[in-house]
């Protein structure tokens, strides 16, 4: 078997060993008098990041790195292999400081997913259709509504720009995962406040230009820095707002 391969089959192996944890249980003197009632906590977002390396084996060697503090539920490389590094049920330490509507702890609420890819390239086919089944699953196994499928620059806008603009946002929206609209061709109601609506849609707006850059990146794949929203996009705006009301 090739060093490489058989290096990351053992991490997942051990990754996989872990995820079955014992019990938390109180320290005090006590009697462990177990319910079956309860249910287990569910993620209601899923973050997709991309990994800034052009190596599996480096992403997940820093991943699993019990010194780099971060984490990802799963891996995605280019050729369409799947990792999974953390329990769906844990919290990874993915999203670090972030926020998205009144969420401020995404890592708690969310499933992370890195993809392989160094921001500066398209995504790789085998990669997106690995990508779309996984989602699939996590929609049906969580319930995950279709706005929740969110990108890191989303959460954590001036701080995050993966996945970056070539990530296919519009492919995912179209099989559910996600909020897309065309461009629209009613413009975006008079006296519409940008920054307002772009804090109704879920983002941070302390920034408000970061949010801004964050939401031209998601929605139409450019990198125009801290510019305005310009009426174009101030429609699009308008009709993900409206959309997600819905």
């Amino acid at each position: 078997m090739n060093p490489g391969v058989a290096w990351l089959a053992a991490v997942l192996a051990m990754a996989l060993a872990a995820c079955a944890p014992a019990p938390v249980r109180t320290g005090q003197a006590g009697e462990w008098m177990p319910s079956a009632n309860f249910d287990e906590r569910r993620p209601g977002f899923v973050v997709i990041h991309h990994t800034s390396s052009d190596s599996t084996a480096r992403a997940i060697r820093i991943l699993t790195d019990a010194s780099s503090k971060v984490s990802a539920h799963y891996v995605i490389g280019r050729e369409g292999r799947l990792f999974q590094l953390v329990d769906e049920r844990a919290r990874a330490w993915h999203a670090g400081d972030s926020r998205w509507g009144g969420n401020a702890d995404l890592n708690s609420s969310s499933i992370g997913i890195e993809l392989v890819n160094t921001g500066e390239e398209p995504f790789a086919e085998p990669q997106i259709t690995t990508l779309l089944s996984l989602l699939s699953e996590l929609r049906e196994r969580y319930r995950i509504p279709a706005a929740n499928y969110l990108g890191h620059g989303d959460i954590a806008p001036g701080r995050k720009a993966d996945p970056s603009r070539y990530f296919p946002w519009q492919r995912l929206a179209e099989k559910g995962f996600g909020l897309w609209c065309e461009a629209p061709a009613t413009p975006a109601p008079p006296g519409l406040d940008s920054i307002f609506a772009l804090q109704a849609f879920g983002y941070d707006v302390s920034d408000s230009a970061a949010a801004a850059a964050a939401f031209r990146r998601h929605f139409r794949g450019e990198e125009r820095g801290s510019a305005p929203l310009d009426e174009a996009e101030r429609a699009m705006l308008a009709c993900l707002v409206e959309l997600k009301r819905r």
